[in-house]
């Protein structure tokens, strides 16, 4: 109970008293290991743990404690043993069996599952174990490295085990059929796959609707078989006339028939499944014979309707001159509008088949549109407005229209903004349709406020007009506060305010969106892209943490979801949670947040909390090992997540998707291999013996500093693939993937201080195992770099200079570049400092030395060598540069603080009342996260400080 209560101490107190007199309790024990565990106690509770696990324990109370134990300390590796221990002394459990196999199935250890399955049947004779066995058949042939074993022993060996239970007829349940079915389409033998979907077994197929005829569907494609798919879509489409997925499977059938001169034989059926439509005419009027038939159904359905458009798409892409014979597709795309216009499907329906129309129509069609939406104008000159909320759905799927068509896009800058205050006007209008709407549901009028933003969007990105952007947020803040639940307005805004360079709000809102499970790699790449860049350091701590418990919890979940799945025989879902596990773990998200968070926990700790050292132990990092899956990355980024209805040359295409997943993984590998160096100081830092010494290659260090030299090798190659890829000047679409921080890394200079720093590792590691003597070339090589590498620094620093809010002309411009640039500079400049202190650890051990000498010689002066003094004037010249960063950091908060930006918001006098109310969160939303980025980078750059003052040798 108090385990349960979360209180773990007297969990523990507990189990103490009981084992003062029960020493030999095993429960007791592991239930104390489970209060350490979670107090954090690890060792303890493992060390306890494996005293019980050692006796081999059979109590049923001792195992699931431990298995509970085991899990929390994620070794699920261990409960296998626990059970396999337990077997050997119960044979004859069917309990412990089958959390054998369990235990098996958490660790992935398909062989074992299947003889343990097997032993499970031979105790206890049911059909599911047996089944259990020929799964992880299949999951081994699945997981198999060598495609030929899978297709020659795996699968053939299961196919023959349910063979046998077909010809013994102990078939009993839906999912043994399943299973079946699915050996059979692995090894491609689809006839036989067919057979056994429309022979006796497959009448046990029935826990899906239409479960027998999409397999037969599928296998019919599989084997080419026309007529049958033909007959059986036709068949499907007479008893449901709106089941979208047939009419594809129909149009696909009748073309490829048309293309082969197929013709139906003359004496027998047409074929298996029944009459086959073979020709254009048959088609033209099976369609038509549909939308009749629609007219005397009880409720409108918009399937025959869209069918006819996607025919005339269809006969147009083929060049056929038949299409006359359905109509005019801008009457039928009309007609479609007439009957259902009220629906806010009709414009996705219709997007699909806009390019029917020729562009010359489009101001036409959108005017005849408009004529048929019953509008009132209040007064003469005024907007029509809808009268009720049919009206209004109808006319904001005519503005969708307009701007999927790219009506807006061809307006000038004024006819622009004038339709901007139509829309809105139209948004707050349609407010009184939703008056009784709860906070959770969205305001009907929401999407004008939408539009109303893209098109201001339009006027920031492309005419550079900067009061655009002030009022985006604005009618996003206002749209949110009457949609509060609108996730859009919230995506958005997030998308806004970080290319202006303001996170702080963006935190919050991101939270609002109540992201769940799979979303947290979906759309997570909103948050942790930019939380550090623009210098919120705790918040991108934190954002990555929630990104890595998902990541982390997925192994685990993934896991026990397969247990649920062999549980209730859900044997097709088994390889889908599989293949869902993998996407996850070779996700390019995971990945790039793993490396990011380790670089952060370095900027914000090493050498400040804790040593350089200690921190890359505690990350368990090494130089030599890379965990990232190169080769298998995927994209799981949702980039169309934001509403847009551009047409389509200003989409998101995917010659953009590819190019940004290039882009990203380009990044990753630069900052991956940065992490992996950095990770690499400690290893070369402990005293080396003499030169020449046997020992050198024995312990190891000579061999760390050939890894850091190929690693740097490696980021060099990684610097100049990026530099290339920025060369071809990549423009994504306005809400399209948001650019990684290379560019400015490489414009800033921050990329050719961090590769000279590693560089200069090596040459410190020269002079270390070199010596002081015969070393004038490497010291004056330091020298040199220390020189060129404050120069680096310090016009690093200048491109952080400036204002990072100006007001021009009663507008307010943002800078961003300049905070990324500043974020650039706190960690260049601790790195700077960690291969410093690398510096300063080869350093002290020869002045020591070389004080020691001066004390025998007894002689007034030993002459110190160069590289002392270049060391020392580049620590001072490092403070001092640091210093005046602080400087100017302390001087950008002032500004900040003194800005008064009330004044502007009120000055425009063409912002309603509600508006200006709404600018001036806006704005302070923007001031306020400035100035608290600027906060969290003073203060690390402090800490920063410090330790350059300890840097004296």
């Amino acid at each position: 109970d108090y385990l349960d209560n979360g209180n773990n101490k007297m969990a523990i107190q507990q189990a103490d008293k009981l084992l003062k007199k029960h020493k030999d309790l095993h429960c007791a024990k592991v239930l104390k290991a489970i209060g350490l565990q979670r107090t954090g106690k690890q060792d303890e509770a493992y060390t306890l743990a494996q005293e019980v696990a050692a006796l081999e324990p059979t109590d049923d109370n001792s195992l699931q404690a431990l298995t509970i134990l085991y899990r929390e300390m994620h070794r699920p590796e261990l409960v296998t043993k626990l059970y396999e221990a337990a077997v050997k002394k119960v044979p004859n459990s069917e309990e412990y069996h089958s959390h054998l196999f369990m235990a098996y199935a958490r660790v992935g250890e398909y062989k074992k599952m299947q003889q343990a399955g097997m032993a499970l049947y031979k105790i206890v004779p049911k059909n599911p174990y047996y089944f259990w066995s020929v799964m992880s058949l299949i999951m081994q042939s699945i997981s198999a490295q060598d495609e030929n074993l899978s297709k020659t022993m795996f699968l053939p060996l299961a196919e023959r085990m349910v063979e046998k239970m077909v010809k013994e007829d102990k078939i009993e349940a839906e999912a043994e059929v399943e299973l079946y079915y699915m050996i059979l389409e692995r090894l491609e033998k689809y006839q036989e796959a067919l057979d056994v979907v429309r022979g006796k077994l497959g009448e046990k197929l029935t826990s899906e609707l239409q479960s027998r005829e999409n397999k037969c569907m599928a296998m019919y494609k599989k084997l080419r078989r026309w007529p049958e798919c033909n007959a059986l879509s036709r068949r499907l489409l007479l008893k449901n006339s709106d089941d979208w997925q047939f009419y594809i499977t129909y149009f696909d059938s009748v073309f490829q028939l048309i293309d082969e001169c197929w013709t139906p034989p003359l004496e027998e059926e047409h074929s298996l499944e029944g009459e086959v439509h073979y020709s254009i005419e048959q088609a033209v009027k099976f369609v038509e014979e549909r939308i009749t038939e629609e007219s005397k159904s009880s409720r409108p359905l918009r399937g025959p309707y869209l069918a006819k458009l996607e025919l005339i798409r269809r006969l147009r892409h083929r060049g056929c001159n038949d299409e006359h014979k359905l109509g005019d597709p801008e009457e039928l795309m009309f007609q479609y509008f007439k009957k259902f216009g009220d629906k806010p499907c009709c414009f996705t329906d219709l997007k699909v088949f806009v390019d029917l129309l020729p562009p010359s129509q489009y101001t036409k069609f959108i005017g005849q549109l408009l004529e048929v939406i019953p509008l009132s104008a209040a007064a003469e000159g005024d907007a029509a407005l809808p009268g009720d909320i049919r009206a209004l759905q109808q006319h904001l799927c005519v503005v969708q229209l307009s701007r999927l068509l790219g009506l807006y896009h061809a307006m000038e800058k004024k006819e622009k903004l004038s339709v901007v205050r139509e829309l809105m006007l139209r948004y707050r209008h349609g407010l009184e349709f939703g008056k009784s709407c709860l906070k959770t549901e969205l305001q009907f009028s929401d999407y004008y406020c939408l539009l109303a933003v893209h098109l201001l969007l339009d006027l920031w990105l492309e005419e550079g007009e900067e009061t655009a952007v002030w009022q985006c947020l604005t009618l996003l803040e206002e749209g949110l506060s009457h949609s509060p639940s609108n996730a859009q307005f919230k995506l958005l805004l997030i998308r806004i305010y970080c290319r202006l360079g303001a996170f702080e709000p963006v935190a919050e809102l991101y939270s609002s969106l109540d992201a769940k499970h799979i979303q947290h790699d979906t759309i997570g790449y909103l948050l942790t892209r930019y939380a550090e860049a623009l210098g919120h350091f705790a918040a991108a701590s934190q954002s990555c943490n929630f990104a890595l418990r998902f990541f982390h919890s997925n192994q685990k979940d993934t896991s026990e979801y397969i247990i649920q799945a062999y549980k209730y025989g859900a044997f097709e879902k088994i390889p889908e949670f599989i293949a869902f596990r993998n996407r996850l773990n070779s996700s390019l998200h995971f990945a790039q947040v793993r490396t990011e968070r380790m670089l952060l926990d370095l900027l914000l700790e090493a050498n400040i909390t804790t040593s350089l050292e200690e921190s890359i132990k505690s990350m368990s990092l090494s130089p030599e090992e890379d965990d990232i899956p190169w080769k298998d990355l995927r994209d799981n980024r949702d980039l169309t997540v934001l509403f847009n209805w551009d047409p389509k040359d200003r989409d998101i295409s995917e010659e953009h998707r590819k190019l940004s997943l290039e882009e990203e993984t380009l990044w990753l590998r630069i900052r991956s291999l940065t992490l992996r160096l950095v990770s690499g100081l400690p290893t070369l830092s402990h005293s080396i013996q003499p030169k020449n010494s046997e020992k050198t290659a024995e312990n190891g260090v000579s061999s760390k500093i050939d890894t850091v030299r190929s690693l740097l090798q490696q980021l060099e190659a990684a610097v100049d693939s990026g530099k290339k890829f920025l060369e071809q000047k990549i423009q994504y679409p306005v809400l399209g993937p948001p650019p990684t921080r290379m560019a400015g890394f490489f414009s800033n200079g921050s990329c050719q201080c961090q590769t000279s720093l590693f560089y200069l590792v090596s040459d410190i590691y020269e002079l270390d195992t070199g010596g002081l003597e015969d070393s004038a070339e490497v010291q004056e090589r330091i020298g040199n770099s220390f020189k060129s590498l404050i120069e680096r620094l310090t016009g690093l620093f200048n491109k952080c200079k400036g204002d990072l809010i100006e007001v021009r002309d009663g507008t307010l411009k943002t800078h961003a570049n300049l905070l990324e640039n500043l974020v650039f500079l706190v960690e260049t400049i601790s790195i700077t400092l960690w291969v410093s202190s690398y510096c300063d650890s080869v350093l002290r051990p020869f002045k020591s030395n070389l004080q020691k000498k001066k004390k025998k010689k007894k002689e007034s002066s030993v002459a110190m060598p160069p590289v002392f003094t270049h060391f020392l004037d580049y620590v001072t010249d490092l403070q001092t540069l640091t210093s005046n960063v602080i400087d100017h950091i302390k001087g950008l908060e002032i500004i900040l603080t003194a800005l008064k930006l009330e004044d502007l918001s009120l000055k425009d006098t063409l912002l309603l009342q509600e508006e200006k109310k709404f600018t001036k969160t806006v704005q302070g939303k923007v001031q306020s996260s400035y100035h608290h980025s600027i906060q969290e980078i003073g203060e690390l750059l402090k800490k920063r400080l410090d330790t350059i003052k300890k840097l004296k040798i």
